[in-house]
């Protein structure tokens, strides 16, 4: 037709959309991710430019929640936040009682209702990080044989994938707790061979100093021993981010937070954003969502009517 926009009004639309519309069934997503025995969390900056009371520095962060992958439910949900502190996980998860896999950042950490279990992935990247730049000799170096220790605990969860919940906790205590055992004691008798702070060293003493939440994967079948799959649905939100750079308002990146989590939200349940986003906003308006739960629950991307019309 000829007319213009411009990207303000464009982004103003976003934010009312996202405020009326779409909120609603995040904090719906939100009540039943609380309902679940296992959370993934991470985060990531993000950089806002009018905040209240702080500097237009990268400081400020988007958390990211998800369920364990399995889930009847899928459900990814975006929580933007003004800093790092554990206060916010504290209260977003506030009800919960399960297991939370994470990166074994310290601000998960005294959650009540919570069982921290590490994620074996950032455990191995430490060791990768401090193999030696000079290739000769790399096989013998403790890097080098740290990693193949953690690669046979890989190999039994590649073996195990399809298995029951039963079955793979079975395998892991039968077949996974002695190689734990073995690694942590030879971590132990290696760290103060290596140079204080060398990466290396670092390496051991992060295994170690998460010993507790990097065995915990064993004691649930369900439970997967890394964060991968919170770092993958985060992920288009960094790329996207190399893009826009940055938010204008905290209403615009508490807006992006609410895009992406019913976006990533429509993925794992596998139908189309695109018209999951359409199915939503005709049938939203004009409902009585408010005082009618049903009406929020048939809107859910896991519902048969989504389901059949946004495949």
């Amino acid at each position: 037709m000829g007319l213009e926009l411009s990207r303000t009004t464009m982004a103003n639309w976003v934010i009312q959309a996202s405020r009326t519309w779409l909120k609603p069934l995040i904090e719906h997503m939100h009540d039943e991710l609380l309902k679940e025995h296992y959370i993934h969390g991470d985060e990531t900056r993000v950089q806002v430019l009018k905040e209240p009371e702080k500097k237009a520095t990268p400081q400020s962060y988007m958390w990211v929640y998800s369920n364990i992958s399995g889930s009847p439910h899928p459900i990814t949900l975006f929580d933007y936040r003004p800093n790092r502190s554990s206060d916010n996980p504290k209260e977003y998860l506030k009800g919960f009682s399960g297991y939370l896999i994470t990166d074994a950042y310290a601000g998960y950490n005294h959650l009540e209702g919570v069982t921290n279990v590490y994620c074996w992935a950032h455990a191995r990247r430490k060791f990768v990080e401090a193999l030696p730049k000079d290739r000769k000799g790399i096989e013998d170096s403790l890097s080098c044989r740290a990693i193949e220790k953690i690669g046979k605990l890989f190999a039994i969860e590649k073996k195990i994938a399809d298995m029951d919940c039963e079955e793979k906790k079975r395998i892991r205590q039968n077949e996974a707790v002695p190689l734990l055992k073995d690694f942590f004691t030879w971590c132990f008798e290696n760290r103060d061979k290596t140079l204080k702070r060398s990466k290396v060293n670092k390496a051991f003493s992060y295994a170690l100093d998460h010993q507790e939440g990097l065995c915990r994967y064993i004691e649930d079948g369900h439970l997967p021993m890394t964060n991968s799959l919170d770092e993958r649905v985060i992920r288009p939100f960094t790329t996207g981010r190399k893009n826009w750079l940055f938010s204008d308002s905290v209403k615009g990146a508490e807006s992006s937070g609410y895009v992406y989590s019913i976006i990533e939200t429509a993925k794992a349940n596998q139908i189309d954003p695109y018209k999951y986003l359409c199915f939503v906003f005709k049938n939203m308006p004009g409902s009585d969502y408010i005082r009618n739960r049903e009406v929020i629950e048939n809107l859910m991307p896991w519902s048969r009517q989504a389901q059949e019309i946004c495949k």
